[in-house]
C-alpha cells in the first residue's frame, strides 16, 4: 500500500468531509454523545464546510490518498489563526488533521505535518498553533512528538456541550523534531 500527499482542490470536498466525519466518530464515539457528534458532523465536517475552505485562498488542505483506488484517508487543513493567543505577527493555524486510525503508526500523519509545516514555512509563518481535545492522548502524544508544546486553553463546542481544548504551538524558524 503506497500513500501519497497531494493538495486537495473543488473535487475533494465530499471525500474531505467523508473523513472528517468518519475520524471524528472514530476519535469520539467512546467519550462525547451521540446526538453531539452528528451535530458537529453535520455542521463541522459537512461537504459545504470543505467547500468553503477549498475555495478560500487563505485555507490549504492536503489529503492523503491510498493506492491502489485513490480514496483520501486523512488530510490537514492550514488556515489563518482563529485562537485564543494567536496574536503573534506570523502565527498561522494547523485546523484540522485527520487520519482514519486504520492509518495511525505508518507515518502519514507526519507525512501531512511536513506539508503543513513546509508549506507555512515557504508563506513566511513563525508559529503554527492548533487547537486538541485534552482527553484525546493519541493526538496529543502525536503533536508533542512533531515539537508542539501548551500554549493555552479555549473553549470548544461540541453539539451542546462545550469543552476545553489546549491550544498548542510550535516554532517553524526552529528545526523539525524527530519524527517517528
Amino acid at each position: 500500500m503506497t500513500i501519497t500527499i497531494r493538495p486537495c482542490g473543488p473535487a475533494d470536498a465530499a471525500a474531505l468531509a467523508l473523513v472528517g466525519q468518519a475520524t471524528f466518530l472514530q476519535s469520539y464515539a467512546d467519550s462525547l454523545p451521540a446526538g453531539d457528534i452528528a451535530l458537529h458532523c453535520a455542521h463541522e465536517h459537512g461537504e459545504a464546510r470543505y467547500a468553503a475552505w477549498l475555495a478560500d485562498p487563505a485555507y490549504r488542505i492536503w489529503g492523503a490518498e491510498v493506492a491502489p483506488g485513490g480514496a483520501l484517508v486523512g488530510y490537514a487543513v492550514m488556515s489563518p489563526p482563529d485562537l485564543p493567543g494567536a496574536d503573534q505577527p506570523g502565527d498561522v493555524e494547523l485546523k484540522r488533521l485527520y487520519l482514519l486510525h486504520r492509518f495511525h503508526g505508518g507515518g502519514t500523519g507526519a507525512a501531512l505535518m511536513r506539508a503543513v509545516v513546509e508549506a507555512a514555512r515557504a508563506g513566511g509563518f513563525r508559529r503554527l498553533l492548533l487547537g486538541v481535545y485534552g482527553e484525546n492522548q493519541l493526538a496529543m502524544d502525536f503533536y508533542a512528538r512533531q515539537g508542539f508544546a501548551r500554549a493555552g486553553v479555549r473553549k470548544f463546542q461540541v453539539g451542546a456541550q462545550v469543552y476545553d481544548d489546549l491550544v498548542l504551538a510550535r516554532r517553524l524558524d526552529e528545526d523539525a523534531p524527530p519524527t517517528r
